[in-house]
């Protein structure tokens, strides 16, 4: 019981301390006098994090063991999170670094307790822990304009440390006495392993294009909606919503999926959805907006808790797991720093929404042809 509630207070503090700049960006804007190039920064720097450092977490994890390993990324992202609120650039923009550091680790590891510990529950502890990541998404979204006006942006920023805080002293009951495990093979024998599999491959690009969209709309929703002529704290608020039914994406999908043989029917239907959701997001209409809003959003939960269940079910053990976990998450957020920096050039070029937005359905086209690949039901190795 211990080990789900720590499980669950780390996935908690992945996602809020991201989710919660976008709402602040024109605070943020106003107060420093930072372009629109260095703001976008803020939310891509923690993507380039998890891009560098996820492909190094198993190293860490041989020397640590896996909750150690989960203990120093908690602290780590308490103090990168808590120095974000300084009155520094500088040091804005190295908080912002060490907390992407640290959730990179958290992003890596997850997975590999869920497959060591709860082998016949993957499917379950996939939707309990991914869940969790979405509702610290949709509380940072959703709390961040009010806490704002209350502690001021920066102290909105640096809150999120009390329950990162919190979520390491819950952990540390797991850290006594863990011991790091003898691995299989070595590293370059592991990276020889995975690079030269489809099915990896597969499963990494899913990844990274299902973590695309979603930064992309972390990234953008807020200012396509004021676009609109909505204010800033309904636009907020609409990213809440997008984050509130992407938590039922990552209950249902996995428990769903992990009960399947083969998840590509998965990806097809979440595809077509998706599909729905974008066609919407054409619509010049804002009465519409809270419905593809959340469709949208369940899209990028459901999606993103599957990619998860892909590095569970794909993998026989534990150490397999964490490297292919390091390697998705390594190829998959390179790809998604890409997205909102691509997104927003298009818009420059073309100043308007329309071909932004076409963009991310041929996403969905490659994350559909991705997912197929990756739903075999085949395990790296086979």
């Amino acid at each position: 019981m211990l080990l789900v509630v720590g499980i669950v207070g780390i996935a908690l503090n992945l996602r809020p301390s991201l989710t919660g700049v976008g709402p602040l960006i024109a605070d943020i804007r106003q107060d420093t006098g930072l372009s629109s190039a260095l703001l976008g920064l803020l939310t891509t720097l923690p993507l380039l994090a998890f891009g560098v450092v996820s492909a190094l977490t198993p190293l860490l994890t041989r020397r640590l063991g896996l909750e150690r390993a989960l203990g120093v990324a908690l602290a780590a992202l308490a103090v990168g999170v808590l120095i974000r609120g300084a009155p520094s650039v500088l040091v804005l923009y190295l908080g912002t670094t060490l907390l992407g550091t640290a959730i990179a680790f958290g992003n890596v590891l997850l997975p590999s307790i869920v497959k060591r510990d709860f082998p016949h529950r993957t499917g379950s502890m996939t939707s309990l822990y991914s869940s969790a990541m979405g509702v610290g998404a949709t509380i940072g979204a959703g709390v961040s304009v009010p806490l704002a006006l209350w502690l001021g942006w920066r102290g909105a920023l640096a809150v999120w440390s009390i329950p990162a805080m919190i979520a390491f002293l819950l952990w540390l009951p797991q850290m006594h006495d863990a011991t790091p495990p003898e691995p299989s093979r070595g590293i370059r024998e592991s990276l020889r392993h995975l690079g030269t599999s489809t099915l990896a491959w597969h499963v990494a690009l899913f990844m990274g294009l299902q973590s695309l969209t979603f930064y992309v709309v972390i990234a953008w929703l807020p200012e396509i909606l004021q676009s609109r002529g909505l204010d800033a704290g309904y636009a907020g608020w609409m990213l809440a919503l997008s984050q509130a039914t992407g938590i039922l994406g990552t209950i249902i999908i996995p428990t769903w999926a992990g009960r399947l043989r083969h998840q590509r029917s998965v990806v097809i239907y979440l595809g077509l959805l998706e599909a729905v959701s974008l066609a919407g997001m054409l619509i010049p209409n804002n009465t519409i907006v809270p419905i593809w809003v959340s469709l949208l959003g369940f899209i990028l939960g459901g999606t993103f808790g599957l990619a998860l269940l892909f590095i569970v079910l794909r993998t026989d053990d534990t150490d397999t797991a964490t490297e292919l976990s390091g390697m998705a998450q390594s190829i998959g957020y390179l790809i998604a720093a890409v997205g909102p920096i691509v997104f927003g050039w298009i818009y420059d070029l073309v100043q308007g929404w329309t071909a932004p937005i076409l963009f991310l359905v041929l996403t969905m086209l490659a994350k559909v042809a991705t997912g197929v690949g990756a739903g075999r039901a085949q395990r790296i190795g086979q």
